[in-house]
């Protein structure tokens, strides 16, 4: 189950993205952004998060998560679209070659604290 490794990180990004002047944080909502080929267990991950995250500033805290569609580019005849079944092979030219440009990334957008 990587979840749990990607639990920790996420939990050490946040924290350490919260600024020091802040007494007494408290995270509500974590927004993420992760791709569908990331593989990643959205249950899984909430489930991890809520574990690590305990006697925290991100304890209780939401995560809201944006499913990212794979898009990739046609290195061939400059075409790009969202991938939707299991070829990468461009619609217009039916060349292979291409290049993912979403898909793949699980980044934190932004974290929301309580008043």
């Amino acid at each position: 189950m990587h979840e749990m490794g990607i639990a920790q990180q996420l939990i050490q990004i946040a924290l350490d993205s919260i600024p020091k002047f802040i007494e007494s944080p408290r995270v509500e909502k974590v927004n993420l952004r992760i791709g569908k080929l990331a593989s990643v267990v959205e249950h899984s991950l909430t489930f991890c998060f809520e574990i690590i995250a305990k006697d925290t500033p991100l304890e209780n805290a939401r995560l809201i998560i944006e499913v990212v569609p794979v898009r990739v580019h046609c290195k061939s005849c400059d075409h790009q679209w969202e991938v939707t079944g299991p070829v990468f092979k461009c619609p217009f030219c039916e060349d292979g070659e291409v290049e993912m440009m979403t898909g793949r990334e699980i980044e934190i957008t932004s974290l929301e604290l309580a008043d």
